[in-house]
């Protein structure tokens, strides 16, 4: 019998979980899902009997010590940070774990040790990264074992609403994901290569800078670069490569709007402001323009930032309630955490709301001395604020993967992404009989 330990149980857990609650039937295996949220733990085993929810606080070091020690396999949905403590342990039992972040530096120093121990730790399990991973690699693959030469790639990946003509969200955006994450998006320098040149976008430029990305049947989308298209370089094999370039795709004119926050200074998180529990709305953003006792709010910005007083950027900022008196209903905050928590009061999902998740390629290869240019297209859409594409799409490919790993059939130790043919082949698969799949176009 094995058991299945699961760390967390937010809003990305829940397709993880409702797929493993029927593997662990099938197979008579365990199911245990912590969550510093007891209640929300239990509620995501729905009772089954091979499962079972409790309260869990990863810095209680003994109780991380007794859950693990016991476990078959860890997976761990808690925020990045926490990864390499739960690895530790990990180590220390002989335990594999698997997560859906970014594999952090720190993680990569537990590979030889892990393999010295016969387990593995996989990262980058689950969307962005993860399905992104699997799906360019198959085809990346598929082009090198025809002899042929790669010379560029893009993609791109969005968390979105699905399209609903009775919603007046002229953003046409809710949080999908961990919000504190979507407002610092893009902070830091922007690498990429484009064309053989090395390109270099700084954070204030950075929603400025956008790409058009049709999607057949979904029409047209924006894009902008993520932080360092350069480190999959080395991971998808690709040096010498003419243009590597991954991003993030929004609704046409959301960039020129967040642009606004970035501009002012409102996704700062390096301080924090003053006066924060007697702050409204139309304060916050008052506190970054200067100084008129004439001149409101709405013109003061329209005038700094060179905004239209009736254009689309003013209208969204309207509806999202940032020129209103409200009270922000914190005690204290940086600009970040404040903007996060007034864009939380319009952009949280309610019950019957659906999300959306659009993933984009692009490969160009050289075939016979010609160009040519393959597009692979996912748009997967969730069913409601629970059962999201997002929770599907993060939470499936690692549910895929515990199961083939505790049937034997993932023979890896080390820490590891999911680029090998091993690992995506049988997740892509499955994934395909669940209804997320990239269709691949060769349009050229």
């Amino acid at each position: 019998m094995a058991n299945i330990l699961i760390l967390g149980a937010g809003r990305s857990a829940t397709s993880l979980i409702s797929y493993l609650l029927k593997e662990c039937e099938n197979n008579n295996w365990k199911l245990r899902v912590g969550d510093y949220d007891a209640d929300l733990a239990v509620a995501k085993t729905r009772g089954h009997a091979c499962a079972e929810g409790f309260a869990f606080d990863i810095q209680k070091s003994l109780q991380r010590e007794e859950e693990i020690e016991k476990a078959d396999l860890v997976i761990s949905m808690l925020p990045a940070k926490f990864h390499p403590v739960v690895a530790r342990e990990c180590l220390k039992y002989g335990v594999s774990m698997m997560t859906a972040s970014y594999i952090s530096d720190e993680m990569r120093t537990f590979d030889e040790e892990a393999k010295r121990k016969g387990i593995l730790f996989l990262n980058e399990c689950g969307l962005d990264p993860g399905i992104d991973h699997m799906s360019a690699m198959k085809v990346i693959d598929q082009i090198r074992d025809s002899g042929n030469e790669l010379r560029a790639f893009e993609s791109f990946t969005g968390g979105l609403l699905a399209e609903d003509p009775e919603d007046d969200n002229p953003w046409q955006y809710k949080f999908t994901w961990n919000p504190r994450n979507v407002v610092l998006a893009g902070q830091g320098i922007v690498k990429f290569i484009q064309e053989g040149m090395y390109k270099y976008i700084p954070y204030q430029k950075l929603f400025r800078r956008i790409e058009m990305i049709h999607i057949p049947g979904y029409g047209y989308f924006e894009g902008y670069a993520n932080r360092d298209s350069l480190k999959y370089l080395d991971v998808y094999g690709l040096r010498g490569i003419d243009t590597i370039y991954r991003g993030t795709l929004r609704r046409p004119g959301f960039c020129r709007t967040w642009d606004i926050f970035v501009q002012l200074g409102a996704t700062d998180d390096t301080y924090e402001m003053e006066n924060v529990d007697k702050m409204t709305h139309r304060d916050f953003i008052n506190s970054f323009l200067s100084y008129n006792p004439t001149d409101s709010v709405e013109l003061k910005l329209a005038h700094y930032l060179n905004l239209e007083r009736d254009g689309a950027e003013m209208h969204c900022l309207q509806w999202s309630g940032f020129f209103e008196r409200d009270l922000v209903g914190l005690d204290s905050g940086t600009p970040a955490q404040i903007l996060e928590h007034i864009l939380k009061k319009k952009w949280s999902l309610h019950p019957d709301d659906r999300d959306m998740i659009v993933m984009w390629h692009k490969f160009e290869y050289m075939q016979d001395g010609m160009d040519h240019e393959i597009h692979s297209t996912m748009v997967a859409v969730g069913d409601d604020s629970e059962n999201t594409a997002m929770s599907k799409t993060v939470g499936l490919p690692l549910a895929i993967a515990a199961k083939h790993y505790l049937m034997g059939n993932m023979d890896i130790s080390g820490v590891h992404v999911p680029i090998r043919r091993e690992i995506y082949t049988p997740i892509l698969e499955e994934l395909k009989t669940l209804g997320i799949e990239l269709t691949e176009k060769k349009v050229k």
